[in-house]
């Protein structure tokens, strides 16, 4: 059984001039363990796509399941991680990290003990006392991410989390997610409009057409873990970036359907 299966998944938004088609039957299968990254043109419907995995919208049409059973509403087995930090300004790295799992009633010291695990696993040890305007901006989403992965979620679904980030700590945020995601194995949904993130990242791409959102191909990744440096540079990773792009940037012209 899939851990996320979108079953024909549809949504429709209601706009002045009409209604507007942003997914239309979306069917895909994320397995256990798995590391998918999803692109796609401007408006192609993938971050809406995610957060009706989330649970923050609900879809028109289809179904959505987590290990069988149908998505209605956030559930603390689905981390979420946005571009923004979203942290507790007046909170310290190790506060925010406990905040979830004070909310899910864990007492003090067992909050304690897994808060300091997973500060040490995101590599903020030094920091976890510090407050969230002292970090750099890629320290505080190794934070959010933290937070996400202190209640242990079974799945993690990311929304372009390193979108605001320098070249280089991209680049640095994408080796320390990979190198977390290896010690676990988490299934992973990772949303992008970077080519080179979403094949360095994944088992496999998807690349989805716009207006209305669709899945237009998946590409497997058959790139050996752990991704280094060098693997960025080889032929095979610049042939597989080659196919990702060509396959969103010449598409068949869209067909966009409003109902007046």
């Amino acid at each position: 059984m899939p851990t996320i299966s979108f079953t024909g998944v549809s949504r429709d938004f209601a706009l002045k001039t009409g209604e507007f088609h942003a997914l239309d039957r979306v069917s895909l299968d994320i397995h256990d363990g798995e590391f998918i990254t999803v692109v796609g043109p401007s408006g192609c419907g993938k971050s809406t796509l995610m957060n009706i995995a989330a649970g923050l919208l609900d879809a028109t049409g289809g179904t959505v399941t987590v290990d069988g059973e149908p998505v209605h509403g956030p559930s603390p087995e689905r981390g979420v991680i946005f571009q923004q930090y979203a942290l507790f300004p007046w909170m310290t790295v190790r506060k925010n990290v406990e905040f979830g799992l004070r909310i899910a009633g864990v007492g003090r010291r067992e909050r304690a003990k897994t808060a300091g695990r997973i500060i040490d696993l995101v590599g903020l040890g030094d920091f976890a006392d510090a407050l969230p305007k002292t970090l750099s901006g890629g320290m505080k989403q190794r934070c959010a991410i933290a937070r996400a992965y202190a209640v242990d979620p079974k799945v993690l679904l990311m929304d372009e989390p390193f979108g605001a980030l320098d070249a280089l700590t991209r680049v640095q945020m994408q080796d320390s997610l990979l190198e977390t995601w290896s010690r676990d194995r988490r299934t992973v949904m990772f949303i992008t409009h970077d080519v080179d993130e979403a094949v360095y990242l994944a088992n496999r791409v998807v690349v989805m057409a716009a207006r209305p959102g669709r899945i237009h191909r998946v590409i497997p990744v058959d790139l050996p873990y752990p991704r280094t440096e060098e693997m960025r540079l080889s032929g095979e990773f610049a042939e597989l970036r080659r196919e990702v792009w060509n396959a969103v940037y010449h598409q068949p012209a869209s067909s966009e359907r409003t109902t007046p």
